[in-house]
């Protein structure tokens, strides 16, 4: 209550407080028949009596009158509850403030939805009223919360570890490779500045300066569709150090999220487990496992390589066939038809991949379509291997190694789901498991052009030392010195060491990638001062709150997110501009005819 007219706030007064004038602010929460009401403020409600005799009408008058919402100011005496009439559910349940006086603040127009948690309002909506929305306990929690656990990161590595705050610029060039960036016209015709998707170019820069540590709240850019984790606009804590190695990165970020974890939230256990990205796709089928759970891919290739079924042993005839399962507990139990129909046609849609289901009776027997072409044997190994119960359910695929681990590993997570949905719990949705994945191949295919090769994560990451000789002989092989930290399925930080010979920069761009050099020039010659061995990490700072607090949407973690789609809501933007405001960037808009249209009507 430090530089504020109030004594209090609607959140601290106890039965110690009896006796005592107070002075409180808030919003009118709710108004019981001029009776009494609840007064509210950012740190919990207070009850309110409003006085009924002659000498306070005035008082009564205008507390009565208030429309919820309305800001006011009240003077009165902390008194206990009645007995029988304590509240154990509200923190100030043992007390009211007897009112001797009051103000209206400001009253509140007729509100566009209820501000409480419990009532459903569209996101729209509340992204149009976001400062309405804000009241609400469960964005103040959200927002309160972020601001404690960026505190003690920073704590953390600027006390604890000697890291150096420095801002970086949001005003740069293209980067090429990566995700699209938005563009900023300049004054120089036909040239335009970037913003940045990371300080990923300047924390390297900084490493060339003889900085040794560097982090940042650093803000970032994507001109890519919303998703609900993601937004054009987005938050990392990003690190960077020289003379470190793998393990030293993610010894330090288990650290740094040990000692920022919230205590509500229970603890966490480091060292974090770790797995290679090789390991990730064969048992999980996606480089961010949701280890919470089992129903692991298993390999089943060997169990069925006799067996005269056509299509598995066609599948198995090319270098990387292989047939897999997964086991999902009493599927048969919770699945319904059409929960097996809707996994099916999910894999055929997504991966254009067959799935054969199998299922094991109460005798122990297996029904399939398969199970004709199986003998006794085959059928005992394939019960033994995917460890089948009464009532389980197999989802069996066979084809190329990574299309059938992928498909897998999708109908996976939908299973997880529709289990759940049935009634089995299966994910503790309080249970916070962190993973390292490690040793991502260095690059990959592009989709467009399976020929041309294009960086698994940026271009500035370094080859694992085992396989440097390879980027020279054969790329497709490489490993790289990247990580990922996953919680709960979801990819919550990513780093690498990176090169610091320019070098093997120039080779890496030019000749791997087939990319100007020139556009980098900059950190290429600064590579040839002398730069240190380095390498870092971001932590997506929104998706790791949100999984914290169990919010659907990193929406609900940022104060003021885009919608869907990428639009402020609130504010309309982006909006249009005149031509004369374009006038001194050099552009002209060449609107689409239907859009012409609709601008003149």
């Amino acid at each position: 209550n430090s530089f504020v007219t109030r004594t209090n706030t609607c959140g601290e007064l106890r039965a110690a407080h009896v006796g005592q004038k107070v002075t409180l602010y808030g919003w009118v929460q709710y108004q019981r028949q001029g009776l009494f009401l609840v007064l509210r403020d950012f740190q919990g409600l207070t009850q309110v009596i409003i006085p009924q005799d002659e000498a306070h009408s005035h008082v009564k008058e205008l507390l009565s009158n208030a429309p919820v919402e309305s800001v006011v100011r009240v003077t009165g005496t902390v008194s206990p509850r009645p007995l029988g009439q304590e509240n154990p559910k509200m923190p100030t349940g043992d007390i009211e403030v007897k009112a001797e006086t009051a103000e209206i603040l400001n009253s509140c127009k007729k509100l566009p939805f209820e501000i409480k948690d419990f009532i459903k309002k569209s996101e729209a909506l509340r992204m149009q009223y976001r400062y309405l929305d804000l009241r609400s306990f469960r964005l103040q929690s959200a927002l309160r919360l972020r601001s404690c656990v960026v505190m003690r990161m920073r704590e953390y590595l600027c006390n604890l570890h000697g890291f150096v705050d420095v801002e970086t610029p949001t005003l740069f060039k293209r980067t090429p490779g990566g995700a699209k960036e938005f563009l900023v016209p300049s004054r120089e015709a036909g040239k335009f500045y970037s913003l940045p998707q990371s300080p990923q170019q300047f924390k390297q820069l900084l490493m060339v300066g003889g900085l040794d540590r560097y982090f940042q709240v650093a803000r970032c850019y994507r001109d890519e569709g919303s998703r609900p984790d993601r937004q054009p606009e987005f938050t990392q804590i990003d690190i960077e150090m020289s003379f470190v190695d793998q393990a030293g990165i993610q010894r330090l970020i288990e650290g740094l999220l040990q000692h920022s974890w919230p205590e509500e939230r229970g603890s966490i256990m480091i060292p974090f487990p770790s797995m290679t990205y090789e390991e990730a796709l064969a048992e999980y089928g996606t480089d961010k496992p949701d280890t919470r759970f089992g129903m692991k891919i298993v390999d089943i290739s060997d169990v069925l390589r006799g067996s005269n079924i056509h299509f598995l042993q066609n599948a198995l005839s090319y270098p990387s066939g292989s047939i897999r399962a997964i086991c999902i507990p009493q599927g048969v139990r919770y699945l319904t038809n059409k929960d097996l129909e809707s996994l099916k046609e999910s894999a055929k849609s997504q991966f254009n991949q067959e799935i054969m289901e199998i299922i094991c009776r109460p005798d122990g027997s297996l029904k399939s379509l398969l199970t004709k072409f199986l003998g006794e044997k085959e059928q005992s190994e394939l019960i033994q291997t995917l460890n089948m119960q009464e009532g389980d359910m197999v989802l069996l695929a066979a084809g190329e190694h990574k299309q059938v681990c992928s498909a897998l590993g999708a109908l996976r997570l939908l299973s997880a789901n529709l289990l759940e949905a049935a009634g089995l719990a299966l994910r503790d949705p309080a249970a916070f498991h962190f993973l390292w994945v490690v040793d991502f191949p260095l690059f990959l295919p592009k989709a467009e052009n399976p020929t041309e090769l294009e960086s698994a994560h940026h271009p500035f990451t370094a080859p694992h030392p085992s396989d440097a000789s390879l980027l020279y002989s054969d790329p497709t092989k490489v490993r790289s010195q990247h990580y990922d930290l996953v919680l709960n399925g979801n990819e919550v930080g990513g780093g690498s060491i990176r090169i610091h010979s320019a070098e093997q920069q120039r080779f890496v761009l030019e000749k791997v990638l087939k990319e100007d050099s020139e556009v980098l020039s900059h950190l290429i010659e600064a590579l040839e001062f002398g730069a240190p061995p380095h390498g870092g990490i971001a932590l997506g700072l929104d998706r790791l709150i949100s999984l914290i607090v169990d919010a659907p949407s990193i929406r609900d973690v940022i104060a003021f997110p885009k919608s869907f789609r990428g639009r402020d809501l609130m504010g309309n933007a982006p909006d249009y501009v005149t031509p004369e405001e374009l006038e001194p960037y050099h552009i002209q808009v060449s609107w689409p005819l239907e859009e012409k249209e609709a601008k003149k009507n």
